[in-house]
């Protein structure tokens, strides 16, 4: 069995405004219900962006207390192998594959013992807590009560690392309820809106059609079965719809861009009775005439976070091809040039999925 080291590199975020790449940071202890990963991939979320940027909903403000415990090992979108398992641990050895869901429920409290365990009140998930460090690291532990799943070893890592990503976006389509006569519109084709479309693609809607403002992004996701394709700067997308539908506006409208001008247009075409679900971590308040959604329409709102019961199938159908996967993971790099990653992943470069290597 290949020596487990004392210290590792990790990136560790001590404030919003002091992440440090550390390389003597003490390599986690692998207690006698833990798990002990040494890290393959890292990919690097939007939360993880706006945590690197401040947010007051990771780090408080005058309204909302802080929810991040620094200092803290970023990253909940990891894939590693076993290399060490406590002495209380079954179904998992050293040397599988594996990954995790991102939260780590209590087992506790009325939602995970109601099975809403995504929910779960204490919300620990890693890459946010110091007793939840996350997989910017070269190891990750995971904790008793974290739900781990196998990642089959064939399966190339730029595939592997869409697996969290793609288990949010299948949750996020679950919820919309698309049946085979739905006119669906998604907003937003970066990597989550891309998993929602090919993922929404085996539920066979009438009409799948993708917005996004960036035509790179509108050709990624035509080659993954978009209907059709809309620029809203380049035409009214709200007529377009109407006059689509006879007037009545599309029968689910899924909200993947956190902007706040997308759940207004969201609202303008959706018909009524209609479905709307909403994905994003938002950067500013979306404002809205709230009558729209009672009063003149009578929608159903509906949010989806995190990714429960979604891993099993998508670890399974990106391995066997049906979801597809072709060129979403766009940059990787390794953990020295992490500035410059988180740089390529707020989108500097054009680049959809980045991700750190270890």
């Amino acid at each position: 069995m290949t020596q487990i080291p004392k210290t590792m590199r990790a990136l560790v975020a001590y404030s919003a405004n002091d992440y440090r790449l550390e390389t003597a940071w003490p390599v986690p202890e692998c207690g006698t219900d833990d798990i002990l990963i040494k890290t393959e991939g890292c990919g690097i979320c939007a939360g993880d962006l706006k945590c690197r940027h401040g947010a007051a909903m990771f780090w408080g403000d005058e309204v909302q207390p802080a929810w991040v415990e620094p200092p803290f090992v970023p990253g909940h979108e990891f894939i590693g192998v076993v290399a060490a398992v406590g002495a209380h641990v079954t179904g998992v050895a050293v040397g599988d594959r594996v990954t995790a869901d991102q939260i780590v429920p209590c087992g506790e409290c009325r939602f995970c013992k109601d099975g809403h365990y995504w929910m779960c009140q204490r919300h620990h998930i890693f890459g946010f807590f110091e007793d939840c460090c996350g997989g910017m690291a070269e190891y990750v532990r995971l904790p008793k009560g974290a739900v781990v799943h196998r990642v089959p070893k064939e399966l190339p890592l730029e595939r592997a690392l869409l697996i969290e990503p793609y288990a949010c976006s299948k949750h996020c389509v679950d919820r919309a309820q698309i049946g085979c006569e739905d006119v669906v519109v998604l907003s937003g084709a970066g990597t989550l809106g891309l998993g929602m479309l090919t993922y929404a693609k085996m539920r066979h809607p009438a009409k799948l059609i993708v917005l996004d403002m960036r035509p790179e992004r509108l050709e990624k996701a035509k080659e993954f079965g978009a209907d059709l394709v809309w620029n809203p700067a380049e035409m009214d997308v709200v007529a377009a719809i109407l006059e689509l539908t006879d007037g009545y506006g599309c029968d689910v409208y899924i909200e993947a861009t956190g902007h706040p001008s997308s759940v207004v247009q969201g609202m303008q075409m959706i018909r009524k009775l209609g479905r709307f679900v909403e994905f994003s971590v938002f950067g500013a308040p979306a404002t809205l005439d709230w009558s729209i959604i009672g009063d003149r329409k009578e929608l159903d709102v509906l949010g989806a976070h995190l990714s429960p019961y979604c891993y099993p199938f998508v670890i399974e159908h990106i391995a066997d091809g049906s979801l597809a996967t072709e060129g979403v993971v766009s940059a990787i790099f390794p953990l020295e040039r992490w500035a410059e990653a988180f740089e390529a992943a707020a989108g500097a470069h054009g680049e959809l999925k980045v991700a750190l290597r270890f």
